[in-house]
């Protein structure tokens, strides 16, 4: 019991910590997204925008996503305000949210000092502080098909599938990467009968389509006359917003408005490269090796083995999402991989439980080992930003590798891992601490300091071509400002502040309008 109320109290400490790590200084990235706070906005005054997620009240063009992503901002502005704070708080109390599920998903098969592990990782993932800070359910499904497979349980099945639909109206189609190991886990190691395993997973599928179908049936069905135009589509298809622009033209760049090839850097090492290396990448070669390793050693476990499921289950999020944002030759930016970090998180905190409980102290030294040498190397890659902090990761992790290949006693050793430990999340929690104390604002942010390549400056701005506050045209397809370079009405000479991504994160950041534009506004001018 007494054990019992100190991982509870561990756990709110842990919470409590990401809860202000993500809430610090938020009111300083004013609109943050503001293509995406306008449609809030739009939703805090009518509620048919609120539904379609339009970009203004009147209700003439959506935003380039399905809406429920802006759903509890809009309700949040309804309540409180419109203001920086309630349309960005919903984004970090769900992060707090995510946070506690991971720990909830390792808790029930580990120690609670893994599930704090895992919790840790992903409270300290720099692009997590970055988006649950921003204009930003996966958790629980992954959450509730490990515990449908615990004891072959049709409702936890069904729980999960309608989670990953309603991710469907957040994200569209990055939602269902998770579907194929899911579905093909619980077939395999369900200890139900197998014709009982095919039905629950039929059943589970008919509550996804329900879920996710229901927004996207209602849409179609409304007369286009009656609705506000699809932004994103070509044709004013929901259909083609949902499966085209965010989904096949998204991976081959071409179709559906892909704007074709922008990303000639796709390729197996895109996730380590200079864009996206420093937003997720910290762990993500230790939870590769640990989920190998884990998995091996398991091999021999029976079928149903929920320990090796959760493996599986994790292990499978995080390698196909991992690859197809990878290889992916449509639009891609970095902070997309916010999507990989509950699973890195929960491979750590198993990986290491299940090392420790081996004994498994040299793989363990080796998994130090490495990850503090591409610590060391991502660290470097802003040489003038804490020059300090990189050497001294690589000198206290490599001497705790060594040190854990030595010690004899245990209290010795938990003193070793925990250094290795804390040597290990320094650097993450470094650019964690930097990206919450740094405003960020625009269609692309980027976590932590300024990197070379597609790094940012902090303070710097992104110029719009043509400076000035003269409009020239309208941002095609309504995308955020992820394809569209042309100019904006503002009164700030066309430049963002705070910090954003790519050196253009300010991207469609709310400057003041000039004097002129408003006066033209309030006259009807542009009626």
């Amino acid at each position: 019991m007494v054990i019992e109320a100190k991982s509870r109290w561990a756990l709110a400490g842990l919470l409590v910590g990401t809860g202000v790590l993500y809430l610090w200084g938020l009111g300083a990235s004013g609109w943050a997204n503001s293509f995406y706070s306008a449609a809030v906005q739009a939703g805090s005054q009518s509620w048919k925008a609120f539904f379609f997620g339009a970009s203004d009240a009147a209700n003439a063009i959506t935003v380039d996503k399905t809406p429920a992503s802006l759903w509890p901002m809009v309700l949040s502005v309804r309540l409180f305000g419109l203001n920086s704070w309630a349309i960005l708080i919903p984004q970090a109390l769900m992060g707090v949210g995510a946070v506690a599920m991971v720990y909830a998903s390792v808790r029930r098969l580990f120690p609670a000092w893994a599930g704090l592990l895992a919790g840790a990782v992903m409270a300290l993932t720099p692009v997590a502080v970055l988006m649950f800070r921003f204009n930003k359910l996966l958790t629980v499904a992954a959450y509730a098909v490990l515990r449908a497979q615990e004891r072959g349980s049709t409702g936890w099945l069904v729980v999960a599938g309608s989670a990953i639909g309603f991710a469907f109206l957040a994200k569209m189609l990055q939602s269902f990467l998770v579907l194929p190991g899911f579905a093909l886990l619980y077939l395999v190691t369900a200890p139900v009968a197998f014709w009982r395993r095919v039905w629950q997973l039929s059943l589970a599928g008919a509550a996804m389509v329900v879920s996710a179908g229901w927004w996207l049936l209602a849409v179609a069905l409304v007369p286009a006359a009656d609705r506000p135009y699809i932004g994103g589509s070509q044709t004013n298809s929901v259909l083609e917003l949902a499966l085209g622009y965010n989904g096949i033209g998204r991976l081959n760049g071409a179709d559906y408005g892909g704007l074709g090839n922008l990303n000639q850097q796709a390729g197996w090492l895109r996730l380590f490269d200079t864009e996206a290396g420093g937003q997720i990448s910290w762990l993500l070669p230790a939870a590769l090796v640990l989920l190998v390793a884990a998995t091996w050693l398991t091999r021999r476990a029976p079928r149903v083995d929920p320990v090796r499921a959760a493996f599986l289950v994790w292990g499978s999020w995080l390698v196909v999402t991992g690859l197809v944002f990878s290889l992916m030759q449509g639009i891609f930016h970095a902070y997309y991989t916010v999507a990989l970090a509950p699973a890195i998180a929960a491979l750590v905190g198993m990986g290491v439980a299940v090392l420790w409980e081996r004994r498994a102290y040299r793989l363990l030294s080796v998994v130090t080992a490495g990850t503090v040498v591409w610590s060391y190397l991502l660290l470097s890659r802003s040489a003038e930003w804490n020059s300090w902090l990189g050497v001294a990761v690589l000198v206290v992790g490599l001497g705790a590798a060594l040190a854990m290949l030595f010690a004899r006693r245990m209290s010795a050793v938990v003193a070793v891992v925990a250094v290795a430990v804390v040597a290990c999340l320094a650097g993450p929690a470094a650019y964690a601490v930097d990206t919450a104390a740094s405003p960020h604002t625009g269609a692309i942010p980027s976590a932590g300091p300024s990197t070379g390549g597609f790094g940012r400056s902090p303070g710097a701005g992104f110029q719009l071509p043509g400076g000035g506050g003269q409009p020239s045209g309208w941002p095609p397809g309504g995308d955020g400002g992820q394809t569209s370079f042309r100019q904006w009405p503002r009164g700030d000479g066309g430049q963002s502040r705070g910090r954003g991504g790519m050196g253009m994160g300010g991207l469609l950041g709310a400057g003041t309008p000039a004097a002129e534009l408003t006066a033209l506004l309030k006259n009807g001018a542009y009626t």
